[in-house]
């Protein structure tokens, strides 16, 4: 099977990589570039930890083929930090104890800052709709419904 030439730019940096024809997103951001932070979960589209951003549009990096992605601009947990600091979704998700087990948080983070992003003083129920697709089996979804309401009010620690 030959190669498929792919270049992207990965947290605003430009990548350039080879992949197999089929290759999910999910794949090649963590096998090919390394960047550990979207998650594989399910597999099949129905967990979320693994949504990324593209072109600020929250996609399932397992269910998106790799070769879409060409030209594009992906966003992940991993570019979400500023520098030595958190982003401020990251710093209410610590001061809400939005995070139990962690293995939902990637893809919860991503679905907030898309929410955020393009509304950013969402309702209680635009939250729940937009983390709709990310399933948390550990808090049972009221911390971080609050910590993402305290991040969009800028209610969030140094």
């Amino acid at each position: 099977m030959s190669k498929i030439p792919l270049q992207f730019r990965h947290n605003g940096r430009d990548v350039a990589i080879f992949v197999d024809g089929g290759t999910n997103l999910l794949v090649a951001l963590r096998e090919l570039i390394g960047d550990m932070t979207p998650k594989f979960g399910c597999g099949q589209g129905g967990c979320g930890t693994c949504s990324v951003l593209i072109d600020g549009e929250l996609h399932l990096s397992c269910l998106t083929l790799a070769e879409t992605v060409a030209g594009r601009s992906i966003e992940t947990l991993d570019g979400m930090k500023q520098g030595p600091n958190l982003h401020p979704l990251q710093r209410a998700f610590a001061d809400h104890f939005a995070a139990q087990c962690g293995y939902c948080t990637p893809g919860m983070l991503m679905a907030a800052k898309a929410l955020l992003d393009r509304n950013p003083s969402p309702s209680r129920d635009e939250v729940i709709e937009a983390i709709s697709g990310n399933i948390c089996r550990c808090t049972g979804y009221e911390p971080i419904i609050n910590a993402i309401l305290a991040a969009a009010s800028g209610r969030v620690s140094a």
